[in-house]
């Protein structure tokens, strides 16, 4: 660590190259600054695609520099932690933490700006191809299910790893949970419910990341299968449930 003697800025240029240097240096040693500046580029590209209106711009664009701005705090905060408490100590955990929520805070007021403000844009094209799936019959998705099930356990059979629900290759939590979100959208046809539970089967195959059952090709190839064989199984029968 380079513990060299640091000059105050001369001149406002000076205090503007810090500030940039501060930037820079948040985006190369902190994972989710990174994250968060290219989720934030994409968005804002896709507000421009859509051609937002100017409030609804400036809104969204508020509530992603409001983000960044949590998030840069949260590294100063820190850092200066790190300085003056090098070991475990109570109060620097709590600093950290609460520093953490404050960028936890902002991410969900930028999910509730995007989701006002995108939500038009995603619903009626998302209604619309949900209604070109027809209505399908619920004993379907049983069958759906079981058929993941049951190539779940095959694929652990020739994988060698893991029980049917916990270990090994696929994640058969992470295969379940998609198929029953798939089965849930094709047949509510509703897009709301449909991100409800896509957004449960992506808690439910994170969760198995955290507890370190699965690896991450483990979950995405269990949220792959069940995601797939549920629509093909679905593809398979359209005709007769016309």
């Amino acid at each position: 660590m380079d513990t060299g003697e640091v000059k105050k800025p001369k001149n406002w240029l000076e205090s503007l190259n810090y500030a940039i240097e501060g930037v820079i240096y948040a985006f190369k040693t902190q994972r989710h600054v990174r994250y968060h500046y290219v989720i934030a580029a994409a968005a804002l590209f896709l507000s421009l695609f859509l051609e937002l209106p100017v409030i609804e711009f400036v809104l969204f664009a508020m509530a992603v520099i409001i983000l960044l701005f949590a998030e840069m705090m949260n590294t100063a905060i820190e850092e200066t932690v790190n300085l003056v408490e090098d070991k475990y100590h109570m109060m620097a955990k709590n600093a950290k933490d609460v520093s953490a929520g404050a960028v936890l805070i902002a991410s969900i007021g930028v999910a509730i700006m995007a989701y006002m403000i995108f939500s038009k844009y995603i619903y009626e094209p998302m209604g619309f191809a949900l209604r070109e799936a027809k209505a399908f019959s619920g004993h379907i998705a049983v069958v759906a299910l079981l058929f993941v099930l049951i190539a779940v356990v095959t694929l652990k059979a020739f994988s060698g790893k893991g029980r049917p629900l916990h270990g090994g290759l696929p994640s058969g939590h992470a295969a379940v949970a998609f198929s029953l979100a798939t089965s849930i959208s094709l047949i509510s046809l509703d897009p709301f419910v449909v991100i409800l539970s896509v957004v449960l089967a992506f808690m439910v195959s994170h969760s198995r990341l955290l507890s370190g059952i699965h690896t991450r090709l483990e979950v995405f190839l269990g949220a792959l299968l069940g995601l797939g064989l549920t629509l093909l199984i679905f593809r398979i029968f359209f005709i007769t449930l016309k």
